[in-house]
């Protein structure tokens, strides 16, 4: 992009700026300072300073050409400096390489003819081309010429949803898309039969192409990150569960719904020495239908406990579920990663704790996260390198 005069930059931030003030400084200069101002009021909100990338809103790229061109005029760095609060005119953070270092301010407001600038910082109207791409690839389908072998899943998972075995679940944008899951997408069942060899975009995320056969008959070979987006901003997206992942989670009560548990993650501050010596990653792990502060209070007096107090780590409220089956689950989850250990009670007696696991908690709130999204199932823990492994990924069409 080339270097402007100052009568082009002067053009270029005419659309923003306030009626002319009175004062020392002239018409121009007052443009300019407005134009700054609108970009301090976005870092005040964002804590950041604007971006470039696809993956923003438009105001956000128009603010990070626009502060690209006030650090480049010496100019424009003069005027603003003693108003330069937050070091921006001095910094670097908004340029990155991207598309929009060739698309200037009147190229990137032409995304913007349908809607109402009444409010330049009113984004809510204002998709990003991420999300105008998601619904793109959406909406562009072919024929599937191969439908008579998934036509089957399709009548399967339909019965399955309504005999119960099969529920909805709200998709979460973090949650991971793999080959067998089922979605509800723009009214849609949709499934996905393929997933490709995985890659970093120019956002270093991590992406993959799929291909996703919908209930009419159609497909996309569309982008994971797409599907993703289309199924969060869709407010009827749902995950459809695995049937052999039953009732297990919810994340919110409904009318309905009764509280049915706590999943607990509890600390040991025993001093034994193969405790102490793994305290930060061993956890006892269960479900209880009580109160967790009642069922650790005679801690110190019980083998389950390792016979000494304990603290809370974390704790996941439940609501309709089957408390046994999903602590059966979390323990199968984790059984790479159990303790072997073996303590006297108070009469001497030996016993086993089984509830113990030599596991991170943020691997935890990751179990946590799969359980709610039904894919738990699909997941064993992998002690060596401290992850969730999948367990039984299969290819091809899976019912």
């Amino acid at each position: 992009m080339h270097d402007l005069t100052d009568e082009e930059l002067a053009a270029e931030l005419s659309d923003f700026a306030p009626p002319d003030k009175k004062g020392g400084r002239s018409p121009r200069e007052e443009r300019i300072i407005a134009g700054f101002e609108d970009i301090q009021r976005f870092v005040d909100e964002r804590g950041r300073p604007p971006q470039h990338g696809e993956d923003k809103d438009i105001f956000e790229r128009l603010y990070a050409v626009r502060l690209d061109r006030l650090r480049a005029l010496e100019e424009c760095r003069s005027l603003l400096s003693p108003l330069d609060r937050q070091g921006l005119l001095a910094g670097s953070e908004a340029a990155t390489a991207s598309s929009d270092d060739e698309m200037d301010d009147d190229e990137l407001l032409a995304e913007l003819e349908d809607v109402e600038l009444a409010d330049i910082t009113n984004l809510r109207h204002v998709r990003a081309s991420a999300d105008k791409r998601a619904a793109e690839e959406i909406a562009n389908r072919e024929k599937c010429e191969d439908f008579d072998q998934f036509k089957p899943l399709f009548a399967k998972v339909q019965k399955e949803l309504d005999a119960g075995i099969r529920k909805t679940r709200e998709f979460e944008l973090k949650a991971e898309i793999t080959p067998g899951s089922w979605f509800i997408v723009g009214g849609q069942k949709a499934y996905v039969a393929e997933v490709g060899e995985p890659f970093t975009n120019a956002q270093d995320r991590k992406d993959a192409r799929l291909r996703v056969i919908f209930d009419n008959g159609t497909q996309s070979n569309m982008l994971m990150l797409s599907l993703q987006r289309a199924l969060h901003k869709d407010e009827a997206g749902r995950r459809i569960t695995n049937p052999d992942a039953g009732p297990l989670f919810s994340d919110a009560a409904t009318d309905d719904d009764a509280a049915s548990g706590t999943i607990y993650v509890l600390r040991s501050k025993s001093e034994d020495a193969v405790v102490s010596k793994n305290r930060n990653i061993l956890h006892k792990i269960g479900v209880t239908g009580g109160s967790v502060t009642r069922r650790i209070a005679n801690a110190k007096l019980d083998p389950t406990f390792l016979m000494a107090e304990v603290e809370i780590v974390a704790t996941y409220e439940l609501f309709n579920i089957n408390r046994a089956k999903l602590e059966n689950i979390i323990h199968r989850v984790f059984e790479k990663a159990r303790l072997d250990i073996e303590v006297k009670d108070r009469f001497g007696t030996p016993v086993v704790p089984r509830e113990w696991f030599l596991v991170p908690v943020f691997i935890v709130d990751e179990v946590v996260e799969r359980i709610k999204d039904g894919s738990i199932t699909e997941y064993a823990y992998d002690p060596s390198t401290a992850s969730l492994r999948r367990s039984n990924a299969k290819a091809g069409p899976r019912e």
